[in-house]
């Protein structure tokens, strides 16, 4: 019984960190129709600031500071890469993507020299607590908690303000809304910049559990998001969020069993079975709809 709590404790938890980076791929998705290769390595790099900024900044100062630069690279890198292919083939513009990609993961190892950096313990989320008999940290109880907050404030942005009106409209059609006199280079940086902050999220409670970083350490946890977007249905929020809990759920049940070794086999099974049976993902048929 224990066995099983920890196991969904771990999942859920999981699941919830994939989301805040999953969100950040459907929405450039949904606005650009691209996918954003370079998303996960953002995710990295907020780790790694957030080791640089600790070692010389209390952590009250050094957390804010690392999520304004970690939302200040994101505006960069749509400005620097993306911005100038808006009128570029597709195809162009997600190259740029996998370079931008390879660029970020090179400079961490420039930087690092390729050596694992240990993340700090955050006070509130490191420290252990008891559930069900079950010890396990802050951080597994709060990450739920926190992405249902953050998706609900990220849902009223979209559905009652000026921007989010935009983002929806641009979503559905990009010329028309052009020609409408929306200011679409305002609306995609605003994408960018919503992706990175909960990118920078995401990376305080992730390497709050894998305290390790390596310059590939946004890979994996970027691809696993990206099946989770996908799965959910890629340019919806709600299919990226319901995505990367099952996400997350599947992978501690497969690493908690013996065939743990599949565990990411697995994870790519499942995708391949939902979109056999339904290609658009669990909520593709609202995709016109979402941002």
């Amino acid at each position: 019984m224990q066995y099983g709590i920890s196991i969904l404790l771990s999942g859920i938890s999981l699941g919830g960190q994939y989301a805040l980076i999953a969100i950040g791929y459907t929405m450039v998705y949904g606005i650009l129709r691209l996918i954003n290769f370079a998303h996960g390595d953002v995710f990295m790099v907020a780790g790694l600031m957030m080791v640089y900024l600790s070692a010389s900044l209390p952590l009250a100062a050094a957390i804010p500071l690392m999520i304004i630069l970690a939302v200040l690279l994101g505006f960069i890198i749509e400005r620097a890469a993306y911005k100038p292919l808006r009128t570029a083939p597709r195809m162009s513009v997600m190259i740029s993507a996998i370079g931008v990609s390879y660029l970020l993961q090179n400079l961490a190892t420039y930087v690092t020299g390729g050596l694992p950096q240990m993340y700090p313990a955050l006070p509130g989320l490191s420290n252990q607590l008891t559930i069900a008999g079950v010890s396990t940290k802050y951080v597994t109880v709060v990450t739920p908690v926190l992405v249902v907050l953050l998706v609900a404030a990220l849902t009223q942005l979209i559905n009652h303000t000026r921007i989010g009106m935009a983002m929806r409209a641009v979503s559905r059609d990009f010329e028309t809304a052009q020609l409408m006199g929306i200011r679409i280079n305002s609306v995609i940086s605003v994408t960018f910049i919503i992706g990175s902050l909960l990118a920078a999220i995401g990376s305080l409670l992730y390497f709050t559990n894998y305290q390790s970083i390596v310059p590939l350490s946004g890979s994996l946890p970027g691809l696993r998001a990206f099946v989770a977007a996908v799965f959910g249905g890629i340019g919806s929020i709600p299919g990226a969020v319901v995505g990367a809990f099952l996400i997350g759920i599947c992978e501690s049940v497969i690493k908690g069993s013996d065939w743990s070794v599949f565990s990411d086999a697995f994870t790519f099974a499942i995708l391949i079975v939902v979109l056999c049976v339904k290609p658009t993902g669990l909520f593709g048929e609202k995709v016109t709809d979402k941002v």
